[in-house]
């Protein structure tokens, strides 16, 4: 299924559309506030599967990221952070970036080892704020690259990523042209801060 959703005012009904999907063990491919991703609900462990197979990686051993409306969807997969951290990720979400915080008990199980880290993103994307408010549940997901290119190359055109998708995922998102630089990442997972990849978001102290 290929949807156009309006960027801006994205329309009830797709999104009805698109939670059904994701409830249905699907996968989706969607835009982000800096890059096309690939996703699906994280409590679904068919779609986890299929995720994987796609990625041709093995899921439980993968380093995907949450896709997180706030910081009380994401909560059940954290462990305790600071108040500082806790204040410095608030003062930056939602937006591009990712921030590697302290994983709890639920993502070892999820993963299926012991996985102290996890990627948490809080996109500033009203596309994804409205799908993940009516799905209830993060995504669990990663960028969208080309596979063949030495250099990393992410997709920007819809048309392109529905030629090369359309027969190996259920279902993908028009947004609008996506952008090709990444989000910035974080590391919260100690006291101090660490930019370990400056990408599209800028870090302010």
């Amino acid at each position: 299924m290929y949807l156009n959703i309006h960027p801006q005012n994205p329309e009830p009904r797709k999104l009805e559309q698109v939670v059904k999907c994701l409830e249905k063990n699907g996968v989706i491919i969607y835009p982000t506030d800096s890059v096309y991703a690939i996703g699906c609900d994280m409590r679904n462990p068919k779609a986890i599967e299929k995720l994987g197979n796609i990625r041709k990686i093995d899921a439980r051993d993968a380093l995907f990221s949450l896709v997180c409306k706030d910081m009380s969807q994401a909560s059940a997969f954290l462990a305790p952070v600071s108040t500082v951290i806790y204040r410095a990720i608030k003062q930056h979400t939602p937006g591009p970036f990712t921030f590697i915080l302290p994983a709890s008990p639920a993502i070892t199980k999820l993963f299926d080892k012991k996985r102290k880290t996890i990627g948490i993103r809080f996109p500033d994307n009203p596309i994804v704020l409205a799908m993940l408010d009516r799905l209830g549940s993060p995504l669990l997901t990663t960028s969208l690259h080309s596979e063949t290119d030495e250099i990393q190359e992410y997709y920007v055109d819809p048309e392109d990523i529905k030629k090369d998708f359309q027969h190996k995922v259920d279902l993908i998102i028009d947004g609008g042209v996506g952008g090709n630089i990444p989000s910035t990442l974080v590391d919260c997972s100690a006291d101090e801060i660490i930019i370990l990849r400056q990408g599209l978001g800028v870090w302010t102290d």
